[in-house]
């Protein structure tokens, strides 16, 4: 089969794989459309997780069927299927414990793009189909479906981690599309404020539409200066952390009441720690709470975030800024993510069917 992989870090390019081998438990899946995502920018050019040769990037998609295990219950060829970023083993310690996402080890759930070939192939392999696959919900543009694989889930993940409850002034640090879907989670629990820190226009007038009520630039000074003017010095009660650098965490934590909490689900690609200032932590008792995780993924977490979009409860299509159609226009894709242009938010690649 033909995909697209990383050959090392910095290099990229098509390649010629076996198409993979179906488990008794498993599923093979083609691409119905592919999703470009950041993370995809932090392990090829940066070297976010070390070298991979040869591996198939990609791990956001919409997806059919064209094969299924023979102890697979719940789905036959040619259903069409959500798929998420992360993909436990369900059956592991970890997932029992109720950290699924870390089934054999940290990080371990995501596998696609990082210790296993992506989505970015004509075929690709998914484990434990029942666990791990989604029905697509009728209505539901599978364009619009691949923001259901890692954008919304792991937004919403940000806004968990928090715990934002209702009345909340809540600080959303980046709004790329995890920090929109972090936007419209915050919303979605009730809080009051949503103090949003981003430049791009196009990121703007898309959170405004989920709900947020103001703006800061890090060209006008810093964020906590900002953030505590905009609070009358009070601060806020909670924060989501969907982009900036390891730096970022001093300026959060500077940015919180006393019992306020962090959900950070930024994925820091450099830096070798994160520093906390002491006197704003309360020298270490302020009981300001830093809480960082990977998305859960999963059937259930799937079914549950397609219903809401096919309710009309939640409108991801926002979130794509731009439509490829065609593999050929998989690599362009993937570096207008790299380059960021001003009017960017997320590019996906339909594939004809």
């Amino acid at each position: 089969m033909k995909a697209y992989a990383m050959l090392k870090i910095g290099e990229s390019g098509w390649i010629e794989k076996d198409r993979p081998a179906c488990g008794p438990m498993d599923a093979i899946c083609t691409p119905l459309a592919v999703a470009i995502c950041t993370s995809d920018v932090h392990t090829l050019w940066e070297g976010a997780i070390g070298e991979r040769h040869n591996m198939i990037l990609g791990h956001e998609c919409c997806a059919e069927i064209v094969e299924v295990g023979d102890m697979v219950k719940d789905f036959k060829v040619g259903d069409r299927v959500l798929v998420p970023a992360i993909t436990p083993d369900w059956n592991s310690l970890e997932a029992q414990a109720g950290f699924s996402m870390h089934s054999g080890g940290m990080l371990a759930g995501w596998k696609f793009s990082n210790f296993k070939d992506g989505v970015f192939g004509e075929y690709f392999h998914v484990n434990d189909a029942d666990g791990n696959l989604a029905l697509l919900p009728k209505g539901i543009d599978p364009v619009d479906a691949c923001m259901l694989s890692d954008m919304v889930p792991t937004g919403f993940h940000g806004v968990e981690l928090a715990d934002i409850q209702f009345g909340d002034t809540v600080l959303v640090i980046g709004i790329g599309p995890v920090g929109l879907m972090s936007v419209a989670g915050a919303s979605l629990r009730g809080a009051s404020r949503i103090i949003c820190v981003g430049t791009r226009p196009a990121c703007i007038e898309v959170a405004k539409k989920y709900g947020a009520t103001d703006f800061v630039s890090y060209k006008n000074g810093t964020i906590e200066d900002q953030v505590l003017a905009l609070t009358d010095g009070k601060g806020v009660d909670r924060v989501v952390i969907a982009g900036g650098e390891v730096d970022t965490f001093a300026s959060a934590v500077k940015c919180m009441k006393p019992g306020a909490k962090i959900g950070n689900v930024n994925y820091l690609g450099k830096g070798e720690s994160i520093g906390i200032p002491r006197i704003q932590w309360g020298v270490g008792m302020g009981h300001k709470a830093i809480n960082g995780g990977l998305m859960p993924g999963g059937r259930l977490r799937m079914e549950k975030l397609g219903a809401l979009v096919a309710s009309g409860k939640l409108d991801v299509h926002p979130l794509v800024s731009h439509v490829f159609d065609g593999w050929e226009n998989l690599e362009k894709a993937l570096f207008m993510m790299r380059d960021k242009p001003a009017d960017l938010i997320k590019p996906v690649v339909s594939i004809k069917k």
